[in-house]
């Protein structure tokens, strides 16, 4: 499983509405933590779980979500967490 299914799979656990993730370790290349094997990714996630949830303890969803990876395959997370009303669905 790449990187990508694996963050997918993880954040499955939020039960989302709609998920975006994008890669951009590309853009990163010779950067510190791409060098040691972390990527960088942008992910947009709406869900319900958010409601009453400011823009931190989203996050923290989010990286409680990912739990391990965060120390190791991610370098760098971009995140978007929307309500489905945020996001206008």
């Amino acid at each position: 499983m790449n990187r990508i299914d694996e963050i997918r799979t993880r954040l499955k656990a939020l039960s989302p509405i709609a998920l975006e993730i994008e890669d951009d370790s590309a853009l990163h290349a010779g950067h510190a933590g791409a060098r040691s094997g972390g990527g960088h990714y942008r992910v947009t996630i709406v869900g319900d779980c958010f409601k009453a949830r400011n823009t931190v303890a989203r996050h923290r969803m989010i990286y409680d979500a990912l739990g391990d990876m965060m120390r190791g395959q991610v370098h760098a997370l971009s995140i978007r967490a929307l309500t489905a009303e945020e996001a206008g669905n």
